[in-house]
């Protein structure tokens, strides 16, 4: 199958005259810088110039040549959710300034808008909780506006989790965590590694677990993937990286923020002013009938998403000695945050 004319693979193939046929304007010049270090594509700053409605710069994501059709299903899934389901939300995520995409090779391009100076935040060393409050705020705008929105289910591949759609992730997930336990060794402690391995039983009753309540789940939303201002404290979040979305109970994101971003002695001193933080959001959004209490609920009985993106993410993705310290940090916290918050009884 012919790649269709737009689609580009290397840095040299982003030309001025590639950009002008994309945007449908003129573009004179252009300076391509790679940035990031993505998984499952490549990022690159585009600095343009030419017709004077040309933002100053743009970000360019290109899907990885290697994995282009196995993966996709999650570009189809971002690009949907930029042109579909951004316009309905009250986070922050980036302008889309142009998108393409085949489906069935998985040829892609998508242009943002460049967030800087915001920067991005830092899974390894972790956050502030002024930095992590600022962002569940953000994340209550994505949870929000769609909350129980029966709609969404009608969208291509957001659908809620059922007793048959659980069971191989069920199956696989033991044999996972061994992959996942194996590979970093020395890097998690025998607590973590024991808090791990007995999330394992309750994996199907957590996966099925309460479905009255449901909305867009991110699937990722973690430091890495958001943007902040620059200094620390408080200030603006944006949210990026929107191929793992899905439906599912929306504070399996909040426990996935909070307890990855945050030491422990920091997140014990902070969870519940964080917790409310979210849930005023949701109110002033329209969010009825969910108090407070039942969102503190919600948000201890949802801290189990973080082993399981954890060990899936790390046990089959490529390993890199930054990777490897990143999941062995969220995973250690993670673990004091599931026995602090007695998850496992609640499950």
């Amino acid at each position: 199958m012919s790649a269709p004319s737009w689609a580009v693979a290397a840095r040299e193939d982003v030309t001025p005259a590639w950009l002008g046929d994309l945007l449908g304007v003129a573009v004179d010049s252009l300076e391509v810088t790679q940035v990031g270090t993505g998984q499952i594509g490549t990022c690159y700053r585009l600095r343009p110039s030419g017709d004077p409605s040309l933002p100053a710069s743009l970000l360019l994501k290109l899907p990885d040549p290697g994995s282009r059709e196995l993966l996709a299903g999650a570009y189809r899934m971002e690009l949907m959710f930029y042109e579909r389901i951004a316009p309905t939300l009250a986070c922050r995520v980036p302008e889309v300034h142009g998108a393409r995409i085949e489906e069935e090779s998985g040829h892609f391009a998508l242009l943002l808008e460049d967030l800087a100076p915001l920067e991005q935040g830092d899974q390894v060393a972790g956050a502030s909780p002024e930095r992590v409050l600022d962002a569940a705020v953000n994340l209550a705008g994505l949870h929000g506006p769609r909350w129980c929105d029966e709609s969404l289910t009608e969208l291509p591949g957001l659908t809620l989790n059922d007793a048959d759609s659980v069971t191989l992730l069920e199956e696989m997930f033991p044999s996972t965590m061994d992959l996942f336990l194996d590979g970093l060794g020395d890097l998690v402690d025998h607590e973590t590694a024991r808090t791990l391995r007995d999330c394992l039983p309750l994996t199907r009753a957590w996966l099925l677990g309460r479905p009255e309540r449901f909305g867009l789940v991110h699937g990722d939303y973690r430091l890495d993937n958001l943007m902040f201002t620059p200094g620390g404290g408080r200030g603006e979040v944006a949210a990026l990286d929107w191929q793992t979305l899905s439906l599912a109970l929306p504070a399996r994101d909040l426990s996935y923020l909070v307890a990855t971003s945050l030491e422990p002695e920091a997140r014990r001193g902070c969870e519940e002013e964080v917790v409310a933080a979210y849930h005023a959001r949701l109110v002033e959004l329209g969010v009825e009938g969910y108090d407070l209490a039942t969102c503190w609920e919600d948000y201890r009985f949802a801290q189990l998403q973080v082993p399981l993106v954890a060990a899936f993410g790390c046990a089959y993705g490529s390993p890199t000695e930054r990777g490897m310290r990143m999941f062995a940090a969220m995973v250690r916290r993670s673990a004091a945050a599931i026995r602090d918050l007695g998850t496992l009884e609640l499950v």
